[in-house]
């Protein structure tokens, strides 16, 4: 096996997501849903250990109690009233007169013409709020407004007191959820990366005022060794520091992790100090009194929030990125995607050397289904393919059952990256994997 200079674009990866069955566009039968996609096999599956390794990062913390919340994706006006995002939540919009296409307004420099059109003739800018806004029953007045939630942390905010409560929690603690979001974007773009129907992983960090600071420099920590964990190339990861004119007018300090993707530094996860602001105005909208009492100095006050906030979609995106690979094996150019083994879709594959050998190798593919893994069964074609196609996949392991199997009870294991093989014992194929997968 041999390197070779691997560019990685766009298009690779959108081609890669549809040869391989990760994402396919919503409705694409009916002409697709722009900025909106459905994930097929192993892109499903792939959500699922991404998912699965946020919580245990959550969940690692020795810090405080993080509690785990789910809350409706519908909520009423005034939820987004308190939270400002009804007079706040907008782009700034610009559309072409000739052609009637729309833009961000700070995505395209209106001194020039039209990308689409070649004409220069352009709207004043104007707002536009990204909510979804839908009506609740069969009254479509103002009574029954409702939104589809722009982002997941507001449900955390208002049931604060009911999971403090029901849950018996001492100050600090965290409230983490992994739901849908909706915004309804001027022009989605990147794929993945700015969609308007996606995922999100937000815990909200509730603590004294006193210990505010501490909480985000801890948390920041914490977050930028969650992409350690995971396999992201560190050389592609930065912070971000905002600047005070970036911050919102509420916040007291802001670092976004950025990743060097192929279209430049962005964003990834945002870990924000919130102070109070949150809590304040939802007890100040809804007349509910959200202070905590502190037994110790019989004082009350209002919890400060330090909040995580990153999408599961566009750290999909980020993971395939970060694990596509282009090397010469045997002379042949073959794509690889390097996965960590624990956000591998499909943990191993296991190949009959022939087809008059599926029996024996199928019933190990069973027993390893059995156990729990996430495998697959390929007889079709050469070996060679085999392996290229689960390399497309980043299948870690692959094992090979061939003549000698039957009487030295062993199978070939050949390793995804190196593409090392070696033999071994057919009883060992668990504590194998198992080595892989730490």
């Amino acid at each position: 096996m041999s390197s070779v200079p691997t560019t990685v674009t766009l298009e690779k990866i959108v081609a890669l997501c549809k040869r391989k069955g990760f994402v396919y566009q919503t409705a694409e039968i009916y002409g697709g849903l722009n900025g909106v996609y459905d994930f097929g096999h192993l892109g499903t599956l792939l959500k699922q250990n991404i998912r699965h390794a946020w919580i245990q990062s959550m969940q690692k913390t020795d810090h405080g109690e993080i509690l785990f919340l789910e809350g409706s994706i519908l909520s009423p006006h005034a939820v987004w009233e308190a939270s400002g995002h009804v007079s706040n939540f907008h782009d700034p919009m610009v559309d072409c007169l000739n052609c009637k296409h729309r833009y961000r307004a700070d995505d395209i420099d209106l001194h020039k013409a039209c990308p689409h059109c070649g004409n220069k003739a352009w709207t004043d800018i104007r707002d536009f709020n990204m909510m979804f806004q839908t009506n609740l029953g069969a009254a479509a007045d103002n009574t029954s407004v409702a939104y589809l939630r722009p982002e997941t942390a507001q449900a955390i905010y208002i049931n604060f007191k009911n999971v403090a409560s029901t849950n018996r929690v001492k100050m600090p603690f965290g409230i983490a959820q992994i739901g849908k979001a909706f915004r309804n974007e001027i022009t989605p773009k990147q794929f993945l990366f700015r969609m308007r129907e996606f995922e999100q992983m937000e815990m909200e960090w509730f603590c004294k005022p006193e210990n505010g600071l501490a909480d985000f420099e801890y948390w920041c920590e914490q977050r930028m060794n969650f992409f350690k964990t995971i396999g992201i190339d560190q050389t592609k990861l930065r912070f971000h520091v905002q600047t005070p004119e970036e911050l919102a007018h509420y916040s007291k300090g802001c670092k976004d992790v950025e990743y060097h993707f192929p279209f430049g530094w962005k964003e990834l996860e945002g870990i924000a100090y919130r102070g109070d602001f949150d809590l304040t105005q939802h007890s100040k909208h809804s007349g509910k009194d959200l202070a905590v009492h502190d037994e110790a100095t019989k004082t009350s006050y209002m919890p400060h929030v330090v909040e995580s906030s990153i999408g599961v979609d566009r750290l999909f995106l980020t993971v395939l990125f970060d694990a596509y690979v282009e090397d010469m094996v045997e002379g042949e150019m073959r794509v690889v995607l390097k996965f960590h083994p624990k956000l591998a879709p499909i943990k191993a594959a296991f190949f009959p050397l022939v087809k008059k050998l599926n029996e024996p190798m199928h019933k190990i593919y069973l027993d390893m289904k059995r156990k729990g893994y996430m495998v697959d069964f390929d007889e079709s074609g050469s070996i060679g393919k085999r392996y290229r196609r689960q390399d497309e996949m980043g299948t870690p392991a692959c094992f090979t059952y061939d003549f000698e199997s039957e009487t030295d009870q062993c199978v070939t294991a050949r390793n995804r990256d190196t593409t090392k093989q070696e033999r071994i014992n057919i009883d060992q194929i668990s504590n194998y994997l198992e080595n892989l997968l730490k």
